[in-house]
């Protein structure tokens, strides 16, 4: 099985001036429980590239075991930092897509995921329409 896994390329909390970003454990869990099922991984989010951490995500006392398993796997780490971006999406290529996003600030709008096979909300639509989750499986 081929997934496509998408993040935020959003890096700031509304006129807060703080940052914002995907938070690592609800990426690395997930990240990790399809690697060991074997599925292939890829990694997009709207700019490419390194999509941003959430600072705080990275607190001591938000680590878990694995948080720590991406910071050890340079693997997964060089896959987050060449996301592919969200325009050069097939959606022929892959089986499914998964994505989590917080529900701070503004994510991935409507109409802006290139996707267009059975995606079905997981979460609700944000104010201002960002999507907080959403996944998909294909037939």
């Amino acid at each position: 099985m081929k997934i496509l896994m998408v993040l935020t390329s959003h890096d700031k909390l509304g006129n807060t001036g703080r940052k914002t970003g995907f938070w690592l454990e609800e990426f690395a869990a997930p990240y990790f429980t399809f690697k060991d099922a074997g599925a292939e991984i890829v990694i997009a989010s709207p700019k490419g590239g390194q999509p941003p951490l959430d600072p705080k995500s990275n607190e001591p006392n938000f680590q878990t075991e694995l948080t720590h398993r991406f910071e050890a796997d340079a693997d997964a780490q060089a896959r987050l930092a060449t996301t592919v971006r969200l325009d050069r999406v097939k959606q022929e290529d892959y089986d499914t897509v998964f994505s989590r996003f917080g529900c701070r600030g503004k994510n991935i709008r409507k109409g802006s995921f290139p996707i267009t096979f059975p995606i079905t909300l997981t979460g609700r639509t944000a104010p201002g329409g960002s999507v907080r989750a959403l996944s998909s499986s294909r037939r």
